[in-house]
């Protein structure tokens, strides 16, 4: 095919190349039950309606793009990528699936894992929390490795904050953001339940996550009973964390405390029948008020004084 202004030719991205996969690997079928989840895998196989689709379309296509695995001892394998696809296959009936095997350090397993599957639309943030420290964690033990390939991901010789601005650039987050969906991996699982499922706020969810184990598991039983917890609530809490101990009771009174009461709307209504006694009956609304808050103000000012 010729570009019609340039007549270069266009090179189409090939299935190997969007896996990485490199010119003397080829995809072979590997029985599922010699492979294995990978161990820590933070992204969940849901069966919802896009699943029962991707089973369907398995059954009538079989698995078209080859999972990714690396060796496990003898005749067995760790899934790098593909989990969906492999859960899909089993359902749909069949025995294998197409693979590409390549071996891997744990630490590229990591980043060759999360790669897959941060790009995925619709991920939760529980997801997200654990893919991001599982592949910054892999970068920072990389760092200052010699890389055994070019990929473009394992050449990074890097520590600390600056790994975590290369994920963020990686990803399309902001370092910062990273590190707050990181600080969720903090959470007692009940409270990120309540982060995925929007019962609770990203942002109070990180606050949270700087409070003790023991606490959270009070902050999750008080969201429960109460079905909410605002941001000041947290926000006062850590700073009395700081000064002194805090016990059960103490911190639901620190919560109460914190909810202030609503306050009344005051409304006085001035009938047409009295106002007319003070003013002229061609002043309009607009003159009365003006009036009314100027004398209003004239009284203050004497109160002010006495």
């Amino acid at each position: 095919m010729k570009n019609s202004r340039s007549g270069e030719k266009i090179k189409l991205t090939s299935i190997n190349e969007l896996l990485g996969v490199v010119n003397e690997e080829a995809a072979m079928d590997i029985e599922i039950k010699a492979i294995s989840p990978f161990k820590g895998h933070p992204f969940k196989v849901i069966a919802d309606d896009k699943m029962e689709e991707l089973i369907n379309s398995v059954k009538e296509n079989g698995v078209i793009t080859p999972v990714l695995l690396r060796p496990a001892g003898e005749n067995h394998y760790e899934m790098i990528s593909g989990h969906r696809r492999m859960y899909a296959a089993r359902k749909a009936g069949l025995s294998t699936v197409p693979a590409i095997v390549r071996d891997m350090t744990d630490d590229e397993a990591v980043i060759a894992m999360v790669d897959a599957n941060i790009q995925r639309e619709e991920l939760l943030p529980s997801e997200k929390a654990f893919a991001y420290k599982m592949k910054l964690n892999a970068m920072k033990r990389q760092a200052g490795r010699p890389a055994k390939n070019n990929s473009g991901h394992f050449d990074q010789n890097l520590s600390g904050a600056v790994s975590r601005d290369v994920l963020a650039e990686q990803v399309g987050e902001s370092s910062k953001q990273i590190q707050r969906y990181i600080r969720l991996t903090e959470l007692i699982p009940e409270l990120l339940d309540m982060v995925d499922n929007k019962k609770l706020q990203f942002t109070v969810a990180v606050d949270i996550s700087y409070i003790d184990k023991e606490m959270q598991k009070w902050i999750y039983e008080y969201i429960k009973d109460n079905g909410f917890i605002k941001p000041n609530q947290i926000a006062v809490l850590r700073k009395r964390l700081e000064e002194e101990n805090v016990g059960h009771n103490y911190m639901i009174s620190i919560f109460n405390n914190c909810i202030a009461p609503k306050r009344k709307v005051r409304k006085v209504i001035l009938p047409e029948k009295k106002l007319k006694n003070y003013f002229p009956p061609d002043y309009t609304q607009e003159q009365m008020e003006e009036i009314i808050v100027s004398l209003l103000e004239d009284w203050k000012k004497e109160l002010q004084t006495e």
